[in-house]
C-alpha cells in the first residue's frame, strides 16, 4: 500500500519519493502520533528550534 507524500522543497503532494518537479526528497506530511511518554520529545524540540535559528525566524 503507498502512501500519500510531500516534497520538502516545491511543497507539492506526490506518490513518488522522489519529486517528479524539482527531484527534491519527499516525505509523510502526517505528524508523529502523540504520546504522553514521548522519549525523543526533547530532541525534536531542539533540531526544530536549530531550525527556526537557521531561517532567521527567531
Amino acid at each position: 500500500m503507498r502512501h500519500i507524500l510531500k516534497c520538502k522543497k516545491c511543497d507539492i503532494y506526490t506518490m513518488e519519493e522522489i519529486c517528479p518537479k524539482c527531484g527534491g526528497i519527499a516525505v509523510s506530511p502526517k505528524p508523529a502520533k502523540f504520546s504522553p511518554d514521548d522519549k525523543y520529545g526533547d530532541y525534536r524540540r531542539k533540531a526544530k528550534f536549530d531550525d527556526f535559528r537557521k531561517e532567521g525566524l527567531i
